[in-house]
């Protein structure tokens, strides 16, 4: 009988071990699909448009039974978008131009890419317990970010042209994200709220804009 109390003891004071010091979810890979919104009349999108995204949330329990939490990370996320925009510039004044590409053009390739440094804030709610990563989740937040390279490309046969450098970008993103699923699938959602463009590009006198969203899958380590 001494035994057995002695056992449940031991046992208890594991368990409360664990209670208080497991975390969940610090590491994130996501895969997402990219669409534009917002857009200028003539504007659509074609061809590829997706996102990879990985990152470290630093996940900090707010109650006792560690279920409810606020995250906060960084992260690095790489984009893709194919769209019928033509992104260009005055060879005297190296002013930026901005027009739709006509359907009578040939194109063999119109995209621009972005990459950005990521600040993912959280509040996360699961029904995770200390003993299995197999639980329901439910995330949502906020996600500041800085895009630091955005590469151009328009190709035709016999013509290339490629814009690194657009002083009319939102270099500074802010987007909305919400993320829920069960042990290894989760559905991801972000909508930007602010326009990838700023209210100096304009085509004709109709500003750019171009709000981002992104649907995907989002994978969670420990």
């Amino acid at each position: 009988m001494h035994l057995f109390a002695q056992d449940v003891t031991t046992y208890s004071n594991k368990e409360s071990a664990l209670d208080s010091l497991y975390r969940e979810d610090q590491f994130y890979i996501g895969l997402t699909f990219n669409l534009l919104w917002d857009k200028p009349s003539g504007v659509g999108q074609s061809g590829l448009s997706g996102g990879f995204h990985l990152g470290y949330i630093r996940d900090m329990p707010i109650n006792k039974r560690r279920n409810l939490a606020v995250g906060l990370g960084i992260g690095y996320s790489v984009n893709t978008y194919g769209q019928n925009l033509f992104l260009g510039e005055e060879e005297d004044t190296e002013q930026s131009i901005f027009s739709v590409i006509s359907n009578d053009i040939d194109v063999d390739t119109n995209r621009f890419i972005t990459h950005l440094v990521e600040a993912p804030l959280e509040l996360r709610w699961r029904t995770s317990v200390p003993d299995t990563h197999k639980f329901w989740r439910i995330y949502t937040g906020l996600r500041v970010g800085y895009l630091y390279y955005f590469n151009s490309k328009f190709r035709q046969p016999g013509n290339t042209v490629k814009q690194t450098k657009i002083d009319e970008l939102n270099r500074w993103r802010l987007g909305a994200t919400f993320t829920f699923g069960w042990n290894t699938f989760n559905f991801h959602f972000y909508y930007s709220l602010n326009s990838l463009f700023d209210d100096n590009a304009l085509i004709a006198t109709e500003p750019v804009g171009l709000n981002v969203a992104k649907i995907g899958l989002m994978f969670y380590i420990l």
